[in-house]
């Protein structure tokens, strides 16, 4: 099942259930696939909802975080169960072994520069590990 097929399903599972939160997050986040497919000019693949959906992610992990330094918790603690809930629909994170095999790979095919492996290696670590954690790795890696 395409993922944007499985959001659409369990949004409907969460309004006959009556699950106000999850029927918000999975609204938010159908609406913010479908202007991406409007700014793509085509129908989104999973890699595209992916995308959004990671970007959602990491909006309310830093909202949180801003509203627990202003003293708002409850806020921070909504925030970080809308990340949780869209976390689900993510692809499974690689490890830190992984990456750092898939550096080492790019620099055996010949990627010497911190752009060159960069370019080969987010395409295939999107979604799936922190781009931060990979620019560290890489740096170490070509040492």
């Amino acid at each position: 099942m395409a993922l944007k097929d499985r959001l659409r399903s369990d949004l409907n599972e969460a309004r006959r259930a009556k699950d106000r939160l999850r029927t918000t997050v999975l609204t938010t986040t159908l609406s913010e696939v479908r202007n991406r497919e409007i700014q793509l000019g085509r129908e989104a693949t999973d890699e595209d909802v992916v995308g959004v959906i990671g970007k959602a992610i990491k909006q309310r992990r830093e909202s949180a975080e801003q509203m627990r330094s202003a003293g708002r918790a409850e806020l921070a603690e909504k925030e970080e169960r809308e990340a949780d809930l869209l976390g689900e629909y993510m692809p499974e994170s690689l490890g830190e072994a992984e990456v750092r095999r898939l550096v080492r790979e790019a620099i055996g095919t010949g990627a010497t520069d911190m752009g060159s492996v960069m370019g080969v290696l987010m395409p295939r670590i999107k979604g799936r590990f922190d781009g931060r954690e990979a620019n560290r790795i890489v740096r170490e890696e070509l040492g």
